[in-house]
């Protein structure tokens, strides 16, 4: 009876609990609270919560990888094999890294220093061992397969959900829904609000500059700096490209910040504004056509994928879902980009996301670095988008802009402008903001775009 209640306690979850987990908990439950009790962003905060609560708890069958193929991350030379045909391989419910079953050993040499370093490869997935095609002494090169792992059980669910990112599905879906939600009328009938959705991508830049002197990577400092144009997808998307590693934090930090965007922009804002500017009162915009719409769709189009060919899938995916909703005759279709699709692919995404929000990945020094840079990247972006707003009144003296519609110019859609259009109503309660920061909103979301684009093409 001992020995039954014993061997039952132990295949529970309850030893596998760590610190770590708890304190992930707590973070995942501060997020239902922004989402649930302060209403921030709550299509995101809720998914993403709610998967870093499963990935800190011991689950089964959710992310473990199907058996197959081991292969060597780097270049090297093989130092060490420390398994042999006919072994089993037991991944532990929870995966720690240093407490993984090591495939062999890898003599690599540090690109940075030229000094030899020994990796020790683990394995990925739990099975029994078939093949070993590597020996000591043995040269490989990063991809080549080492060992093969044989099991009946499949991969987990979310381990095939989450391909919708690695594969890069899932941004650009996220983009088709996103321009069939997004009016471009703002942005046609004013287009020097342009050029505040270009300034607001300064965080980004500087950012870059940041963190490559903190020791990261080009690529790397480049996927961090994306975080500043508060886009999700694109954060995604470029990470996933450049810097697969850095994934996680930067999904997480990404989404994170587009959802604080209230609490984040109003004190710059105000810091970088007067009393006076927050009064102004904009011209009503005029009536934009639906044939400028479609034109404006289908010439951005091609103009963005001739500029940066590297950004085509986000690009063409925007502007197909806006000309979806411009053309008026596919509503069902744009109905269905607006609803159904954008919103099954949210929860799957933002689930993906955090599921990757382990202890031991998150509560790490260089993910909190991630998100220090994050909140730089963010600020120095609203403030790019105010103070050029500022500069163009300058030369706007008759029709000036209020320069509350330049923090907008970040890609947060519509999160930014309505912080913009609230903003000026605290100033003014009968100033309406709202369309006038929709143009910047929408310029920020293509620039993101095609700085992403740039950054794939340059660094990859």
């Amino acid at each position: 009876m001992w020995e039954t209640c014993s061997t039952l306690f132990q295949n529970m979850g309850f030893c596998d609990l760590t610190g770590g987990m708890l304190i992930m908990w707590a973070v995942s439950f501060t997020l239902f609270y922004l989402a649930i009790s302060k209403g921030f962003e709550p299509l995101l905060l809720i998914p993403i919560g709610f998967g870093a609560l499963l990935a800190n708890l011991p689950t089964e069958g959710m992310t473990n990888k199907p058996s197959g193929w081991l292969r060597s991350p780097k270049d090297g030379i093989i130092e060490k094999v420390a398994v042999q045909q006919g072994d089993t391989i037991t991944l532990p419910r929870v995966e720690k890294e240093g407490e993984l079953p090591v495939a062999f050993y890898l003599k690599v040499i540090n690109q940075k220093t030229q000094a030899e370093e020994l990796l020790s490869i683990s394995f990925e997935s739990s099975g029994r061992i078939t093949r070993v095609l590597a020996e000591a002494g043995q040269k490989v090169v990063a991809g080549q397969p080492i060992v093969e792992t044989h099991s009946t059980k499949t991969g987990g669910f979310y381990h095939y959900i989450s391909l919708g990112i690695i594969l890069e599905i899932f941004p650009p879906v996220i983009f088709l829904g996103v321009g069939a939600l997004t009016d471009f009328g703002p942005l046609i009938a004013n287009p020097v609000t342009l050029i505040l959705g270009a300034a607001a991508q300064l965080g980004i830049f500087f950012t870059v500059v940041g963190a490559s002197l903190l020791g990261f990577s080009m690529q790397q400092a480049a996927s961090i700096g994306i975080i500043g144009g508060a886009d999700g997808p694109t954060s995604i998307f470029l990470a996933n490209k450049l810097a697969p590693e850095l994934l996680a934090p930067i999904a997480v930090a990404a989404y994170s910040y587009m959802s604080l965007v209230p609490l984040i922009q109003p004190p710059i804002m105000r810091l970088l504004t007067t009393k006076k500017e927050r009064l102004i009162r904009m011209k009503s915009l005029r009536h934009v056509s639906r044939m400028e719409k479609i034109i404006f769709a289908t010439v951005v189009a091609i103009a963005c994928i001739l500029i940066v060919p590297d950004a085509s899938a986000l690009i063409a995916m925007l502007m197909l879902g806006n000309f979806l909703r411009e053309s008026g005759v596919t509503e069902r279709l744009t109905k269905s980009a607006q609803n159904e699709i954008i919103n099954i692919v949210t929860i799957f995404l933002g689930t993906s996301v955090g599921i990757t929000m382990t202890s031991d990945r998150f509560l790490s020094p260089q993910t909190l670095k991630i998100l220090a840079l994050g909140i730089v990247a963010f600020s120095f972006s609203t403030a790019g988008g105010v103070l050029m707003a500022k500069a163009l009144n300058l030369f706007y003296r008759k029709n000036p802009i209020n320069p509350l519609i330049g923090s907008a110019g970040v890609s947060a859609v519509p999160m930014a402008a309505r912080v913009s259009h609230v903003e000026g109503q605290r100033a003014d309660p009968h100033n309406y903001l709202l369309m006038h920061a929709m143009g910047p909103n929408v310029a920020g979301v293509i620039g993101t775009a095609v700085v992403a684009g740039y950054f794939i093409a340059t660094l990859s």
